[in-house]
């Protein structure tokens, strides 16, 4: 409702009233109390008065404190001031404060000010600004009294208003200073604590324009306090700093440093506390000081702060007791001098900032409003500082801790507080006090208003300027400290720990003093402080003590570490500045300001100088533990290696040059292999810098050990005039030193590997290092001591330990070379043999000495030709002729039968003998290859020496595995005919490639190897087929001549099915190899016809394997043996043809099919074949476009024998059915052709069809076929028919078509409940909303067939049409509709395509009764029990009509008579009351009682007779004795038939029988479908009830009986509990017991219940799930159970009073009658999960 009122127009409506203004009236004494709530600190009343003071310019300020005696304590008797003072101090209560100043005289605008709350100070350079501060006097005093100048003004109260009086005074009572009188209102009030009163002047005095301040009490001038400035020294603003806010509403224009000291005297009485002077002994003293923790004031105390240290403790320690004594003297020595003076002051540093404002006029007025002045063009900031020695100076004899207290406020400790004038409650964050009049307090000054928006936004940039002051001040004292330290003459570089003490402490006091803290009570102020000082600097570095000095932190490195001792040249943090300042270095680490010392600073250090061999030392033991702890990577200790050198000193011997570069340094020393005092390479460090590492360290900086070998090569390399070496260390040249690398080789030779023993020998084998009685020599030209052949051989000396592995690894000779052999001793081939060997004797040494020759002479001898071979005459004779050894074979029989070069050697050879093996090392043959072999089985029989092929075989299969020859690969691939062929000449051989084992391949043409050799074909290379690809082609080109040769040939390539592959069988499938005799009557699928002797060649995937009497004479069927057939199979042929293949033959060759079928059924069969695979003919698009083609469809054409001439029009008008006699009489004649699928009709009216058959290719009386021929493009008859039909005008009386329509509506839903979805091409739901029926006096249809001149007019009965704007319409015709016409009409409405029994069926239907349909199996329930509730509506009507009737004769004066049956008068009013429950009138029930309902005669009462079926046949005339014309001729068909059609009987009760005649068969019973199916639907439809409630509301059923109506009662029940089984049991919420009570008291017979109900639910199971059976209690009511949606309830109300009794008696009969009661009650309801209401179905069901 709110957002519909115009507020604006309504409050101008209100303001432009005329109405009486009011004023709103205050509170006064109520609004100065709420103003003061919110004054609640100490001291406010003085802090606003002096406040006051400041504003007005004073210098001075003087506090008095007027006391009153106390009433019960007396005044001391003793002189003594100090106990006046005392007793002042402990009994006087205040009586009036005092407050002056000097400043200047109130003007007419403060006197106005100060009674007017709330408006406050409009001078924006003044910092009262709310005009509520004098407001605080109120807190104290009633009534207060100001004068200033010449004038006063006096405050009063009336009642609660507050009224003043101003006085001009005369110039004997002006004063210039201005006094503030205020009288106390609590009389009460004990005197103040001094020491904090004092702390408050000295704090209030800090920032204030005031110079002096005095403290009275009556007559004692407690406390004087002076502040004395220095000059301001102006610097200017540093030019690193922003001087500029964020939002540049302030900037810093200049910035001013000056001294302030402060000056106090005070009277001793200052330091003493009262409250702990009447303790009586020093015990209870110490007590008093634990339980109190400290008296009232704010001063700290020591025995306060030991008694908060013990309060926690079991006992007081003894230095807690100490400090209390300590306190106890002091506290004695003030009281004995309460009057005594004491001094000290204090020394301060103030940075001031000018700052400058600029804001816009919208912000300024918004300030403005707020604080009822405008902002500041300008202000100035200051910040107090402290120096670390905390400047406090005592001058008197007060202790320097009374000074420290007095001044306790003063020196920020743990927080610095923010000053608006006075101290507020809010802290800075760091140990300075920041003052900032312009700053915008709250109203009580207490903290910074971070409220109001412009109010924050101001505040904000405020607090910017201040963080930008702090690091201002923070840079000039960091600046102060780097002066001192260049005064001492330390201007760079690294300074001594000693000179660094001088500034050490004043640097950790700075960055203490500047480490921020969390500030209170806002938080938010420290934020933006912190992140000012921060932000505040255009670079990111502050300054920060370093190794050398005060330096930039960018500049300046922390580390972990000492890094000093080799990296002098980098500021580092001092050490114990970063202890003292922890969390400063912490908070500049985290920010980024200094950074951890970086390779990149390591590297710069050392590459800038190089190290001494200290350094070195230091530096590669700080990298080694680095490295290998992994906290450098190996780039970094890359990049520090490469720029560090090192300058070795006068010691070095390793490096003439005297410099050593870590960046070349890749190796190291093992002392335990190469010794330290011999030459290593540059690469090498010296071992005097890495003695002390372990060797994991020195692995970590990549380095790695001196390895043999580089060691070698350098020795190698630098010896001789290469040099770099001392003589003495050459080892070609210095026998001794070569000596001693030997021994150093010779240790470590075993435990060396293979590869690096090759690379010794590499590195020495062709250098002077063997020393010899020759002196130097290579290894090769050594020989060792133990040769002595020849005694001028240079063999080795001076290696006595050294291994002789290590001399023969170099190639030191244990032999004498075959040079000097053959020169010395062997026989020349002149035969002179004196004093020479022979070839016997020298393979006799050889052999003696075989381990010793080197590997160069093994290789000489063999390729040197030394030994014959034996005589082929004379096997004892050598040949003259010398071979290499290798050429020869061992002296064996075999082989000499083979004619093989063999070795001469007389006697016995022995091949496992020293000199056979010998001669087997150079190469002697044991056998020949396989080669050699098949050159001597090729080569013999061409000279006809054929035992030596014969025995070259025999050799080669006898020891194919023992010579290894069965490991030569390439047999099969020799092309050398060596081959003995099967049935050839011996002399014509063959190569393992061009034969075969497999005899049936020489049908191919292929040769077969001699069959003795078959078994050891594989030896050979023969394989047992030839490839399967030569086999293919040689099959393509020449395919078998005759079915014998095919067989074979099949046969074969069946046996070598799994060598083709898919693609050779693809290939041979697609090929004409099949022989076909050539007269076979089908020439489908031919390729390449090639004709001989009689046959053709056909593809195998055309061709069809067996017999098949059906498609044998359309297709190729062969048969070559089952073999034979799995190969064609595999090749494509099929045991019978695929549709497709059919359908391609059938569009191509229809009539010769049809001729070869010689049958119009087989053929059709065939059709039907098709048709039922017409999704797979559709795949093949193009053969469907075919199909639709060709003539091939099988149609028929009807004509009668004698028929009329062609394009005879008839112009009779003719019935349907006249021409159905005529047929029968002149015959029929029925021809079948085949034609295309355009020519073909689908017959969808028969009636139609009967009239055109003569001029009609019908298709036949198939729903396949006749899908089959739709989809391929024939027409159904309806299409080509076109109907006119003639309509006549409307009948008056549509009874007759209202009847009808009911009926249609009614058995319409018969018709198509058992129809698919598919067929149905508008429901009854359709023909509710959209058909109408109409009688009309006449209908006319005249029919013409398009494309034909044939043309007929017929009268009809019933007819269809549709109008776009009213609908459809089923005219009948008003004298008699034929049943039949009206559903031949309905059906094309009902059914997308009719079928001829279509009409039939739903004539039946129409014109059935419906009990007689029911009988049937029809589900007529739902329409008896709606025409049940109409006949009882109509029967009560006539009943009501009656009644009427009677009563009007009665009251006419006649006498009284019973009502009366009606009788019927003839057709012209037939009587409406329907006979029959469930009939209504147009139904046939009804017509069979229209005509004749009773006898004319018969006028009963109903009272007289009761009704009965049995009698009241009669009176419908339905007796075989009596007449039944009239009911005939009422239910006529509309046709002049002549006999008698007997009507079925009507439903009795009694069932009646049917007068049955001789010889008639049993009437059948009509069985209902799927009863099995549906027992177990109606027992899978129960389920458990998972509702913890249940509620019905009451219903009944009218069923087709009158007399009977099926009630439901109520329901309204809870779930309770869980009986036996987990049954759950329900109680009805209206019982009047306790439901637990009787749940307790009946839980067995609930128990009993529940298995009783299980067990007879158990005869269902698995149907019957776990759960549907319930227990319910009620405690009135029929229900025994009842089924609520599948939900079975059973009443145990019921087995209670029935059957409990009887169980619990265990008596067999009494269990067995609670079984099936209760089985049989389970069976009702269970029927009811199928009907739901009491009926003969549901009986039935039961």
């Amino acid at each position: 409702m709110a957002g519909t009122v115009d507020y604006n127009a309504l409050r101008s409506q209100t303001l432009g009233s005329g109405a009486d203004e009011e004023a709103v009236t205050v509170n006064t004494r109520a609004l100065i109390d709420k103003v003061l709530s919110r004054y609640s600190g100490e001291w406010i009343v003085l802090r606003e008065l002096i406040q006051n003071a400041s504003d007005a310019s004073a210098k001075k300020v003087v506090i008095r404190f007027e006391t009153s005696p106390s009433t019960t304590v007396a005044l001391p008797s003793s002189p003594d001031p100090s106990a006046l003072l005392k007793h002042t101090l402990l009994h006087h209560t205040l009586h009036r404060l005092i407050v002056s100043n000097d400043g200047q005289a109130f003007g007419d605008g403060d006197w106005s000010r100060l009674k007017r709350i709330a408006e406050g100070n409009p001078d924006e350079t003044k910092i009262g600004a709310f005009g509520v501060g004098f407001y605080s006097v109120f807190s104290e005093c009633e009534e207060p009294f100001v004068s200033s100048g010449n004038e006063a003004m006096a405050f009063y109260w009336k009642g609660n208003s507050l009224f003043t009086r101003r006085l001009r005074l005369a110039e004997s009572q002006a004063s210039p200073d201005t006094t503030f009188l205020l009288d106390y209102r609590n009389k009460t009030s004990p005197v103040p604590s001094l020491m904090s009163l004092c702390q408050f002047l000295a704090t209030s005095l800090t920032f204030v324009a005031l110079e002096e301040m005095e403290l009275w009490l009556d007559g004692w001038r407690i406390l004087n306090i002076t502040k004395k400035v220095t000059s301001s020294v102006v610097t200017p603003l540093p030019k690193d700093i922003e001087g500029r806010t964020r939002e540049g509403l302030m900037n810093i224009t200049g910035v001013a440093r000056e001294g302030v000291q402060i000056d106090a005297n005070w009277l001793s009485v200052v330091g003493w506390k009262a409250d702990q002077h009447n303790a009586s002994t020093h015990t209870s003293s110490l007590h008093a000081g634990i339980e109190n923790g400290s008296n009232s004031s704010t001063t700290p105390s020591l025995r306060g702060f030991f008694s908060r240290l013990t309060s926690g403790t079991s006992k007081t320690s003894a230095a807690a007791a100490k400090a209390i004594r300590e306190e106890d003297a002091a506290q004695q020595a003030i009281l004995e001098n309460l009057g005594g003076e004491s001094s000290a002051n204090i020394n301060l540093h103030v940075t001031t900032a000018k700052v400058s404002t600029s804001v816009n006029n919208s912000f300024a007025k918004e300030l403005e409003r707020a604080t009822k002045k405008p902002p500041l063009k300008s202000t100035k900031l200051a910040l107090l500082t402290v120096s670390s020695a905390g400047d406090v100076v005592s001058k008197s004899s007060a202790t320097s801790a009374q000074s420290m207290a007095i001044f306790t406020s003063v020196l920020p400790k743990e927080n610095g507080k923010v000053f608006i004038g006075f101290p507020t409650s809010q802290t800075t964050g760091v140990l300075a006090h920041i003052s900032a009049d312009a700053v915008i307090p709250t109203v009580e000054r207490e903290s910074i208003d971070m409220n109001a928006r412009f109010v924050r936004t101001w505040n904000v940039e405020m607090l910017r300027v201040v963080g930008a002051l702090c690091r201002i001040a923070y840079g000039r004292q960091a600046a102060e400290l780097q002066d001192k330290l260049i005064r001492k003459g330390h201007r760079s570089g690294r300074i001594s720990e000693e000179a660094l003490t001088v500034v050490l402490q004043d640097s950790i006091h700075l960055a203490r003093q500047f480490t921020f803290r969390e500030t209170t009570p806002s938080h938010q102020i420290g934020q933006i402080i912190e992140e000012a000082f921060w932000m505040s600097k255009n670079n990111a570095s502050i300054e920060i003590l370093s190794t050398h000095g005060m330096l930039s932190s960018h500049l300046v490195r922390y580390s972990t570490e000492d890094l000093s001792s080799f990296m002098e040249g980098t500021p580092f943090l001092h050490d114990d500045f970063v202890e003292g300042a922890r969390d400063f270095v912490q908070k500049i680490k985290d920010y980024g300001l200094v950074t951890e010392v970086t390779i990149g600073d390591m590297a710069k250090e050392l590459g800038a100088k190089a190290l001494n061999e200290r350094q070195l030392s230091k530096f590669l033991k700080w990298i080694c533990q680095k490295s290998s702890s992994g906290d450098l990577d190996r780039a970094s200790i890359r990049t520090l290696l490469d720029v560090t050198v090192v300058t070795l000193g006068s010691q070095n011997t390793t490096r003439p040059d005297g410099i050593l570069a870590l960046g070349e340094i890749s190796c190291y020393i093992n002392p335990s292999y190469i010794p330290p005092n011999m030459p290593i390479p540059p690469n090498t460090v010296p071992h005097a810098f890495t003695e002390h590492l372990k060797i994991t360290e020195l692995s970590a900086l990549g380095w790695e050990e001196l390895q043999l070998i580089p060691w070698l090569r350098f020795l190698v390399e630098r010896s001789g005039a290469r040099g770099g070496l001392p003589p003495d260390k050459d080892i070609t040249s210095a026998a001794p030193f070569s000596a001693q690398i030997f021994r150093i080789l010779s240790r470590q030779w075993d435990s060396i590997d293979q590869q690096t023993k090759d690379r010794v020998v590499n590195l020495l084998e062709d250098k002077t290092v063997i020393p010899t009685k020759l002196g130097m020599r290579k290894p090769s030209e050594a020989y060792f001591p133990s040769v002595k052949l020849f005694p001028d051989l240079p063999v080795v000396s001076g290696l006595p330990n050294v291994k002789d592995k290590v001399l023969l690894a170099l190639k030191v000779r244990k032999t004498v070379e075959l040079e000097i052999i053959f020169s010395r001793l062997v026989a020349t081939s002149d035969g002179n043999s004196e004093g020479k060997w022979n070839h016997i004797d020298l393979i006799k040494y050889l052999a003696s000495v075989q381990s010793d020759i080197p590997a160069a002479d093994i290789k000489r001898l063999r390729e040197t030709k030394i030994c014959p071979a034996e005589d082929g005459k004379d096997h004892a004779r050598p040949t003259s002729t010398r071979y290499k050894v290798s050429q020869l074979f061992e002296p064996k029989e075999a082989l000499r039968n083979l004619h093989l070069p063999v070795l001469q050697w007389p006697g016995v050879y022995r091949p496992d003998g020293m000199e056979g093996k010998f001669l087997a090392t150079l190469g002697l043959r044991v056998y020949p290859t396989v080669t050699e072999l098949i050159e001597i089985m090729a080569r013999a029989p061409a000279t006809d020496n054929m035992p030596l092929r014969d025995r070259a075989m025999s050799y080669y299969i006898a020891n194919h595995v023992i010579n290894g020859y069965v490991s030569f690969s390439d047999i099969s691939k020799i092309t050398t005919p060596y081959l003995p062929l099967e049935g050839q000449d011996a002399k014509k051989l063959s190569s393992p490639r061009s034969c075969f084992t497999n005899e049936w391949t020489a049908i191919l043409g292929y040769s077969i190897l001699r069959k003795d050799l078959h078994a050891h074909a594989p030896k050979f290379g023969v394989d047992a087929n030839p490839p399967i690809a030569d086999c293919i082609e040689k099959l393509l080109r020449n395919p078998p001549k005759s079915r014998q040769e095919a067989v074979v040939l099949f046969c074969y390539f069946a046996s070598r099915s799994s060598d083709i592959g898919q693609r050779g069988f693809e290939r041979l499938g697609s090929s004409p190899i099949v022989p076909v005799p050539v007269n076979a009557t089908s020439n489908n699928g031919i390729i390449d016809e090639k004709r001989a002797n009689g046959i053709r060649y056909v593809q195998p995937r055309v061709c069809f394997l067996g017999k098949n009497d059906t498609f044998e004479e359309m297709f190729d069927f062969i048969d070559f043996g089952a073999e034979a057939n799995s190969f064609l199979l595999k090749c494509g042929s099929k045991q019978e043809p695929s549709d497709i293949e059919i359908a391609r033959l059938v569009s191509r060759e229809p009539a010769r099919i049809l001729d070869v079928l010689q049958s119009s059924e087989k053929y059709l069969d065939l059709l039907r074949r098709l048709a039922g695979n017409i999704s797979t003919l559709k795949k093949d698009k193009i053969l469907f476009k075919e199909l639709k083609r060709a003539p091939f469809l099988l149609v028929f054409k009807e004509s009668p024998v004698s028929q009329p001439q062609a394009g005879e029009k008839s112009g009779k008008i003719a019935d349907d059915y006249d021409d159905l006699d005529d047929e029968d009489e002149l015959g029929v004649q029925e021809e079948y052709l085949l034609v295309s699928a355009n020519q073909a009709v689908v017959v969808d009216d028969f009636i139609n069809f009967r009239i055109f058959k003569d001029v009609l290719l019908r298709c036949p009386y198939l729903d396949v076929l006749e899908d089959f021929y739709l989809q391929l493009g024939a027409l159904p008859l309806s299409s080509i028919v076109e109907e006119s039909p003639r309509i006549g005008s409307l009948v008056p009386d549509q009874r007759v078509a209202l009847k009808l329509q009911r009926l249609v509506l009614e058995r319409s839903t018969l018709f198509l409940h058992e129809k698919q979805p598919s067929e149905i091409k508008h429901n009854e739901k359709w023909l509710q909303q959209n058909l109408k029926v109409q009688a009309v006096r006449s209908i006319s249809l005249r029919r013409s067939l398009r494309g034909h001149r044939s043309e007929r007019i017929d009268s009809r009965s019933a007819w269809i049409t549709h109008d776009q704007r009213k609908g459809w319409y089923l005219w009948i015709a008003a004298g008699a509709h034929d049943l039949f016409e009206v559903s031949h009409a309905l059906v094309k409405l009902l059914l997308n395509r009719p079928k001829s029994d279509s009409a039939i069926t739903l004539e039946m239907l129409l014109g059935a009764d419906l009990l007689k349909l029911r009988a049937r199996g029809y589900n007529v329930g739902r329409i008896l029990k709606a025409n049940a509730r109409e006949a009882k509506a109509a029967e009560e009507q006539r009943r009501q009509r009656l009644e009427e009737d009677r009563r009007k004769i009665e009251q006419n004066g006649m006498v009284s008579v019973p009502p009366k049956t009606p009788q019927s008068t003839g057709h012209d009013q037939p009587e409406e009351t329907l006979s029959i429950p469930g009939t209504f009138a147009d139904s046939p029930e009804s017509r069979k009682s229209i005509d004749q309902s009773f006898d004319t005669g018969a006028s009963q009462s109903r009272r007289s007779k009761p009704f009965s079926w049995s009698s009241i046949t009669k009176h419908l005339g339905l007796d075989d004795s009596g007449p039944s014309s009239s009911l005939q001729k009422f239910l006529g068909d509309g046709r002049n038939n002549t006999h008698d059609t007997a009507a079925p009987p009507p439903y009795s009760e009694e069932a009646p029988k049917q007068r049955r005649k001789p010889g008639d068969p049993p009437e059948a019973v009509t069985p209902i479908p799927n009863l099995q199916q549906e027992l177990h639907t109606a027992v899978n439809a129960s389920r458990a009830h998972d509702s913890s409630s249940l509620y019905s509301r009451p219903d009944s059923h009218n069923k087709e009986m009158q007399t009977y109506c099926d009630e439901s009662p109520s329901f309204d029940m809870s779930f309770f509990g869980t009986a036996s089984g987990g049954v759950k049991v329900f109680f009805s919420n209206d019982l009047l017991v306790d439901k637990s009570t009787f749940f307790t008291a009946n839980s067995n017979g609930l128990n009993i219940f529940a298995h009783l109900i299980s067990e007879c639910g158990d005869v269902f199971a698995p149907q019957l799930r776990k759960g549907t059976l319930h227990i319910f209690y009620d405690e009135q009511g029929g229900t025994i159970a009842f089924n609520r949606q599948g939900s079975i309830f059973c009443n145990f109300r019921y087995f209670q009073q029935l059957h409990l009794d009887g169980l619990q008696s265990g008596k067999a009969e009494k269990q067995i009658d609670a079984l099936v009661y209760w089985w049989v009650v389970l069976c009702h309801e269970l029927a009811h999960n199928l009907v739901q209401v009491h009926s003969a179905q549901h009986s039935y069901w039961t």
